[in-house]
């Protein structure tokens, strides 16, 4: 297994000394800290089949060709830790959960995008969808889970494969991932399509479309 990727020096989601020097848990505006993992999502838990799961990457890959692993493949790539939180965009914060699994940057770097990729759109089971900057899925924190605290996933939480994108809410971040397609524009993934925020800041509170300012994403 890799070694764990620490928490970056100043990262607002590892919280902050309050006066006295006490560590304090910091949360984004409007969220509130849960005990636990709650289990939210859109649609029934996908049955896993080992024999016919596959990721793929494909869209703008910079040899123009679809890249594609089975399941056994894919949790044979290098292994990492991430600790970080989960900011629900129904307003819980989980705090300082590790994550086990495949970071993103190692997808980017065995089956590089094309030089003019600006976003990428994250696909999963039953056809749901996220579209990320591509500097978002690029950043070191950004992980293809498939372990938290040290357990396999459960299927509720998306086992076999979740994203896991600490510094933006977590329906950035999908359940059932099953690949990832470059791209040259932007386009809205499935919430994104129907009322959530283009970006998905925490920080800023990005959670509605309404909220989105000029440059933010394309028009709905």
């Amino acid at each position: 297994m890799g070694q764990p990727v620490e928490r970056e020096s100043g990262d607002r989601s590892s919280g902050e000394r309050a006066s006295g020097g006490a560590e304090q848990p910091q949360l984004p505006p409007g969220q509130r800290l849960q005990r636990g993992w709650p289990v939210t999502h859109y649609g029934p838990v996908p049955k896993f089949r080992s024999e016919r799961w596959e990721f793929r990457v494909f869209g703008a890959t910079a040899d123009g060709e679809k890249h594609c692993w089975t399941h056994e493949e894919f949790t044979a790539l290098p292994y990492a830790t991430v600790v970080a939180d989960l900011h629900c965009v129904t307003k819980y914060s989980m705090l300082g959960a590790e994550w086990g699994g495949i970071p993103a940057r190692t997808i980017l770097e065995i089956a590089p995008p094309a030089p003019g990729v600006t976003h990428v759109m994250v696909w999963a089971e039953y056809g749901y969808s996220s579209n990320l900057r591509l500097a978002d899925f690029a950043s070191e924190r950004t992980i293809f889970a498939t372990h938290k605290d040290g357990e396999l996933l459960t299927a509720e939480h998306g086992f076999p494969l979740r994203l896991v994108v600490p510094h933006l809410y977590a329906w950035k971040g999908p359940k059932w991932v099953r690949g990832v397609e470059y791209m040259t524009a932007d386009r809205r993934g499935f919430w994104e399509e129907r009322g959530y925020h283009n970006i998905g800041d925490p920080w800023r509170e990005q959670r509605y479309s309404y909220q989105e300012e000029p440059g933010d994403g394309p028009e709905l």
